[in-house]
């Protein structure tokens, strides 16, 4: 039975990496279109620890000009065209106790 549970979770994750890399171009337009830049992914899909009811964990750059508005924004436009519940945060805005976990294990898509 864990067998199969530890395959699923690799089609799982196999898939939401293969969305966000096809869309791609369409998610950093979109990150741009808000003030964002250097996309990068984090969090259980990258580790491919995820599960069925996981998010997809993006850490982005803000320019000096971006608002909470353009945040909350860019992850309702993820959801929308990845189909999956979005987490969009800045390096400001991760708790100390995480940020550098997190600064060491993103990836730019």
């Amino acid at each position: 039975m864990e067998k199969y549970g530890i395959i699923y979770l690799g089609v799982i994750t196999m898939r939401a990496i293969n969305d966000i890399m096809a869309k791609r171009d369409q998610i950093v337009s979109i990150a741009s279109h808000y003030k964002f830049s250097n996309v990068r992914l984090f969090g259980s899909v990258l580790r491919e620890e995820e599960k069925a009811e996981s998010d997809i964990d993006f850490l982005v750059e803000c320019s000096d000009d971006c608002s909470l508005f353009d945040l909350i924004s860019l992850k309702n436009d993820l959801e929308e065209i990845l189909g999956r519940k979005i987490d969009v945060v800045t390096p400001d805005s991760v708790h100390w106790t995480i940020k550098d976990k997190i600064l060491q294990e993103a990836r730019p898509i």
